[in-house]
């Protein structure tokens, strides 16, 4: 599919792209390069080929919740750099 100067100016402006002069040929060119070979993807026979809506296969990784014993504050708060009242401090992030 041969694209047109014209063509390229009429997409650069709804992409409100300022193309130069000197460039509207590479890019008619480019542009129906990649047009002649989606044509030619199109000549595939997908007939057996499910469709997808994704090239991998997704999926979720779930597994069941377990109820585990909690760590020991106190162990915790040992290697803290800084603790009070059971708890880290940490500084201020919020103003």
């Amino acid at each position: 599919m041969k694209i047109t100067q014209k063509e390229v100016l009429y997409v650069a402006d709804l992409a409100r792209l300022d193309l130069e002069e000197a460039s509207l040929d590479r890019f008619a060119d480019q542009i129906s390069t990649i047009l002649d070979y989606v044509d030619k993807l199109n000549e595939v026979d997908t007939e057996s080929v499910r469709p997808t809506s994704h090239a991998i296969f997704l999926t979720n990784a779930f597994r069941d919740d377990e109820q585990i014993e909690h760590l020991d504050r106190e162990k915790v708060l040992a290697n803290a750099p800084q603790e009070e009242d059971g708890s880290f401090v940490v500084p201020k992030v919020v103003g």
